[in-house]
């Protein structure tokens, strides 16, 4: 799987860029018809035995991030989130912006008073030091405007992880990719989409495209397996399976859709968990309210601190998903 390689792109909401770029060179062999529509979103058709219903495969290409909005006299660079990002994860973090790279800083521990050193840090009292001395060598670097991703490799470690920057969505792209080297029972357009994190934007666009008759998004979740946290809290677990939505924020999933997806783990041993939380939302909320009204499921692997410089995943979690998706498209006419 391509899941390193895609990773170690940036591609902040708005700049999908470099990783359409990677995609399309992996999935051209394997499409039969490849359209990118004016938001940036990539829509790969693959033609399946069949072609009287359509099915739509999504992942979301872009990650949360930041954005540069002003540049002070010393030479730091102001900026602002892109997607939902807490502000208590930023500190000291490496960035780059294009081949600048940056640390994200505040006033020293020393400097701070009481209530400032009590409360959340806020986005305007943190700044990135590109190492300028002024204004002007700054902006000899740097535009406003310009996008910051983290700068986090890819690494493996302990038994059976990874962490990385960006799992949420690459993960959900380096699985369609994968799947599309395998037959489909009907046409399937396998959908890399854009802006997701500020707004399921792209999903709307590709989704009143392609017209679907059912849709399935694929996507990295909420994992809150973690230290102090009581188990009837917990929305995933990390090493328990592909993780099943039945409900979130923006969609209500179809009661004979979803336990058609968890039963068919079940009797392929597939190991596999439900999302039990329903806060969050992904572009099944835009899909599936598209064309006058598209079945639409979302299966997710979870993933310990989401929306940070840093998340945790679990590989067999993404074997996981690979292998229900791939029931799903063999035999989506049992939901047609």
């Amino acid at each position: 799987m391509l899941l390193k390689e895609l990773c170690s792109l940036d591609g902040v909401s708005g700049n999908e860029r470099s990783v359409r770029e990677f995609i399309l060179e992996k999935i051209r062999p394997l499409a039969d018809k490849i359209t990118i529509d004016t938001m940036g979103n990539i829509i790969a058709l693959k033609k399946g035995q069949k072609s009287d219903k359509r099915v739509m495969l999504s992942a979301h290409m872009d990650e949360v991030g930041l954005i540069i909005s002003g540049v002070t006299d010393k030479g730091f660079l102001e900026f602002k989130t892109v997607g939902g990002i807490d502000a208590r994860v930023l500190i000291s973090k490496r960035v780059r912006i294009g081949a600048v790279k940056g640390i994200i800083g505040m006033k020293a521990i020393h400097l701070q008073k009481k209530t400032e050193r009590e409360n959340v840090p806020e986005i305007k009292d943190i700044f990135i030091d590109i190492g300028a001395k002024n204004r002007e060598e700054a902006l000899e670097c740097v535009n406003i405007g310009d996008y910051a991703a983290f700068d986090t490799e890819y690494s493996e470690f302990g038994t059976d992880k990874i962490k990385a920057k960006a799992l949420d969505d690459r993960i959900g792209c380096a699985v369609l990719i994968e799947l599309m080297k395998y037959e489909c029972e009907y046409d399937c357009y396998f959908c890399f989409l854009v802006q997701e994190e500020v707004g399921l934007r792209g999903a709307q666009i590709a989704a009143n495209c392609v017209k679907p008759d059912i849709a399935l998004v694929l996507e990295g979740t909420t994992c809150s397996d973690v230290h102090d946290s009581e188990e009837h809290e917990y929305a995933t677990e990390l090493g328990a399976g592909v993780a099943v939505t039945f409900a979130d924020r923006t969609t209500i999933v179809d009661k004979t859709y979803y336990k058609w997806l968890y039963e068919q783990a079940c009797a392929n041993r597939i190991p596999v968990q439900y999302k039990r939380t329903t806060m969050g939302g992904n572009d099944a909320g835009a899909i599936h309210k598209s064309c006058g009204g598209v079945r639409t499921a979302a299966l997710s692997v979870p993933c310990r601190y989401i929306h940070s410089p840093v998340s945790v995943a679990s590989k067999s979690d993404i074997d996981a998903m690979l292998e229900l998706a791939c029931i799903f498209t063999e035999r989506v006419g049992e939901l047609l």
